[in-house]
């Protein structure tokens, strides 16, 4: 128990003080995460709204296979990307292995099948809703899928809110592909995991309270989004909200 005291009082000081070692792990890890979330939505968003709408020859096997990706472990995944990136690999002459731009990918990937999969289902809702009344106004899928992701925008939003959560937990793909490196590639999630094993409680005990906290503001953005959008449908002035759920 003194142990674990005297390390939060630490940890807690090095946040107080802006330390710039955590600082900067901070700073990297908040921007991979956005970097490949802005990648994995871009593609995600668009696939998810088309397979929504659109009923083609294969589309199960399709959503099978997209729902399998879901629970994909991201080793698995830091695996086949350290080996399409390798030196022997067909992506090694990039020269992206142990980079900024490995780390990216590999969230990029872990996140897409979950935006997608997430948007199929909300777009899909909508079209049953909805769809039929755009179809006989003569909206093909293609606009049909536009206009219904757009009018579920709110719900949609909590979906990259939500991406982003899982990129920035995410621990065994990019401790694959970036390598832990000390000033380069060292993000939130490997820091800490490094730290413990070095006895290093403080930093990694304060880099572990800042990721809570990431975390916490996500399921709260997430909580009010789900408020505006009760207000936006119903013209009730939303409450704050007390409790945090996903």
């Amino acid at each position: 128990m003194t142990t674990f005291t005297e390390s939060a009082s630490t940890a807690l000081q090095l946040i107080a003080s802006m330390d710039a070692e955590l600082l900067t792990i901070v700073g990297r890890s908040l921007t991979v995460s956005a970097t490949a979330c802005a990648l994995a939505c871009s593609l995600g968003l668009v696939l998810g709204a088309w397979l929504g709408v659109g009923r083609f020859a294969g589309r199960g096997a399709l959503l099978t296979l997209l729902n399998t990706f879901l629970a994909v472990p991201s080793v698995l995944v830091g695996l086949v990307i350290y080996l399409l990136l390798s030196r022997t690999g067909p992506l090694g002459f990039l020269g992206w292995l142990f980079s900024f731009k490995a780390m990216v990918i590999a969230q990029a990937v872990l996140v897409l099948p979950v935006v997608t999969a997430l948007t199929r289902q909300t777009v899909e809702d909508a079209q049953n809703l909805h769809g039929e009344q755009l179809q006989s106004m003569g909206a093909r899928p293609l606009m049909r899928s536009l206009l219904l992701a757009w009018d579920e925008r709110y719900a949609l939003l909590t979906v990259l809110i939500a991406s982003f959560g899982r990129a920035v937990s995410e621990v065994g793909a990019v401790m694959i592909v970036g390598g832990n490196i000390d000033g380069f590639t060292r993000v939130m999630t490997t820091a800490i995991a490094l730290e413990t094993s070095k006895g290093d409680l403080p930093l990694a005990l304060g880099l572990g309270l800042i990721l809570l906290s990431v975390v916490l503001l996500l399921n709260v953005l997430i909580a009010a989004v789900r408020r505006w959008r009760e207000y936006q449908e119903s013209g009730v002035t939303p409450s704050l909200p007390l409790g945090v759920s996903v």
